[in-house]
C-alpha cells in the first residue's frame, strides 16, 4: 500500500481558498475573537508611539489597523496577493497614512535590515513548514533594531479543541496548520537564531465561561492551554 501524500499548502492555496473559506469572525475587527486576539497579542508587548512595527503574515490586516492610531508606522507583509488586496482595499477606506502593505515572503521580505522596533507573528508559525519557520525567524532578527521585540502568538496543539480538530471530531481540521510548534520547540528556534527569550506563557481561549476555567487551570492541565505567547528580544 502506497503512503498517503498530503499536498503541500502553498501560496496558491491562500490566494485561491484560504481567505474565502474562513469565517466572518476573522473579517470583522469588532468580533469577540478578533478583539481577544488583539488584546492578548498586545499583552505580550505593547508598541509605543515612536515605534515602527512589522506584522508578518498580516492576513486581513487586523493588527495593522489596531496599531495604526498608537504607533509611528506599521507595515503588514503577506505572501498572498489576495491578502494584500483585501488589506489595501480596507486601507483605502480609512484615514490612516502610517500603514503600508507589502506582498512578500515573510522569510525574505527585501525590507531594510535593523529598521523595526517590533515584529509581530500572530497566528503565523503554525502555517509554516519547519524550513520556512527558520527563514522567518532569521528574517525577523535581521529586520529588528538591536533591542527590538519579536512577539509570537500561536495555537497550542495540546489544547482539547485542537485535538478534536486534528482528529476531525466535531470540529473541522484546518489544512493550513501544517506544523504546530510546542512552547519548548518555539523557544529553541528563537534562541537558535540569536534571540533572547524575555517571557513565555500559555493563554486561555476567548470562549465564554470556558475561558475562566482555562485561566485557573491552564498551569496544571495541558488540555486547557489554548495559546502559546512568547516575547523574544534581539540583543
Amino acid at each position: 500500500m502506497n503512503p498517503v501524500v498530503t499536498p503541500r499548502v502553498d501560496r496558491g492555496y491562500y490566494d485561491r481558498e484560504y481567505f474565502e473559506s474562513h469565517g466572518e469572525h476573522l473579517l470583522d475587527p469588532g468580533s469577540r475573537f478578533q478583539r481577544y486576539r488583539v488584546r492578548k497579542v498586545l499583552d505580550i508587548h505593547q508598541p509605543g508611539p515612536g515605534d515602527r512595527v512589522l506584522d508578518l503574515g498580516c492576513g486581513w490586516g487586523t493588527f495593522c489597523f489596531a496599531l495604526a492610531p498608537c504607533v509611528r508606522e506599521v507595515v503588514g507583509v503577506d505572501f498572498s496577493q489576495r491578502s494584500i488586496e483585501l488589506c489595501r482595499r480596507r486601507l483605502s477606506l480609512s484615514e490612516f497614512e502610517n500603514v503600508a502593505f507589502v506582498c512578500a515572503d515573510a522569510g525574505d521580505t527585501k525590507l531594510a535590515k535593523d529598521t523595526f522596533d517590533v515584529v509581530i507573528a500572530a497566528d503565523l508559525v503554525e502555517h509554516l513548514y519547519p524550513e520556512q519557520t527558520d527563514q522567518v525567524v532569521r528574517e525577523a532578527f535581521r529586520l529588528l533594531k538591536p533591542g527590538g521585540r519579536f512577539s509570537v502568538w500561536t495555537p497550542h496543539r495540546g489544547h482539547i479543541l485542537e485535538i478534536l480538530k486534528n482528529h476531525d471530531l466535531l470540529l473541522k481540521r484546518d489544512p493550513s496548520h501544517v506544523d504546530y510548534k510546542s512552547m519548548d520547540r518555539l523557544q529553541r528556534i528563537l534562541t537558535g537564531h540569536g534571540f533572547r527569550i524575555d517571557r513565555s506563557y500559555y493563554v486561555e481561549s476567548h470562549l465564554p465561561v470556558f475561558r475562566h476555567v482555562e485561566r485557573i487551570l491552564l498551569g496544571l492541565v495541558p488540555l486547557l492551554r489554548r495559546r502559546i505567547a512568547v516575547l523574544a528580544i534581539k540583543p
